[in-house]
């Protein structure tokens, strides 16, 4: 707003100017040249508002495949592991839980050990010195998955069943990673605003002939859409921040533990599914 307000200040300066002060009021500047102009800029924008949104729309796609990936396998999970095993069950929704924790601030500014859920002395201190903790995570959910394995608690197909949500976790870190570090080019953003502040910098000099004071509110209009179109997409462009535009990430994560620990950590015993399955069956 205080650019929009600039500019409507720079443009009844011109405007009291050449309708004013000057003999000749015109600058020789067509408005059919500003029409090209704007054609040209709305073409850029276009480009900026779909990429920055297609990055938008891409990082909620990966998480909403990482709910349903986590669900999905405390699913598997709990039909697969012994009944009576709850600590197996508890360690696994406490690892789901963590992945995804630990994934929402690496993509932020480096993860938080103490907002991680359920730690040991061991996990806090080995967590502590990792730089990709949730790379770490996922190989101990690995590791979880074959000792079950090991220890003849789970079959092979079990493991085959298991394989495409484990190799997902980390497809949805290395694709959020490739949206985070991979902005639109610096270059390009710079000539857009550049061309955006040239353009209407340029224009009061024509519309001030044609629509005399009337140019104010209407270059003052002009800019603001404009100015308005470039800065979303420039707010968009990084889903994963904090910002009241970004993706709600934590929300996300927090749901995620609350579905795999409702799913693993149930309080019926196997005899009461059981009896449920025989009364529907």
């Amino acid at each position: 707003m205080r650019s929009v307000f600039a500019i409507g200040v720079y443009t009844a300066v011109i405007s009291f100017v050449e309708l004013e002060l000057m003999e000749v009021r015109s600058f020789g500047f067509s408005s059919a040249v500003f029409s090209l102009l704007g054609i040209v800029l709305s073409i850029l924008l276009v480009f900026k508002t779909n990429t920055s949104y297609d990055r938008w729309w891409e990082g909620r796609q990966q998480w909403g495949s990482l709910v349903n990936h986590s669900r999905n396998m405390a699913i598997m999970a709990n039909s697969t592991f012994p009944h009576e095993d709850r600590k197996v069950r508890h360690r696994l929704a406490t690892l789901i839980s963590n992945f995804s924790i630990s994934l929402k601030e690496h993509l932020r500014k480096g993860v938080i050990v103490d907002e991680l859920v359920f730690l040991s002395e061991d996990d806090h201190s080995n967590y502590s010195t990792k730089h990709h903790l949730p790379s770490y995570i996922s190989m101990q959910i690995h590791q979880l998955i074959q000792h079950q394995y090991r220890e003849k608690l789970i079959s092979g197909e079990d493991i085959l069943n298991f394989k495409p949500h484990l190799q997902a976790l980390m497809d949805i870190a290395g694709a959020c990673e490739r949206i985070k570090k991979t902005p639109i080019p610096f270059s390009y953003n710079v000539y857009l605003k550049v061309f955006i502040t040239a353009y209407a910098l340029i224009l009061p000099l024509s519309l001030a002939i044609e629509m005399g004071y009337w140019s104010i509110p209407a270059v003052m209009f002009i800019f603001f859409a404009f100015i308005g179109v470039e800065m979303m997409a420039e707010e968009i462009e990084d889903p994963f921040g904090l910002d009241c535009n970004d993706l709600p990430i934590s929300n996300i994560a927090h749901t995620i533990k609350n579905n795999v620990f409702e799913i693993l950590e149930h309080k019926q015993t196997q005899e009461q599914e059981v009896e449920l399955y025989q009364k529907i069956f």
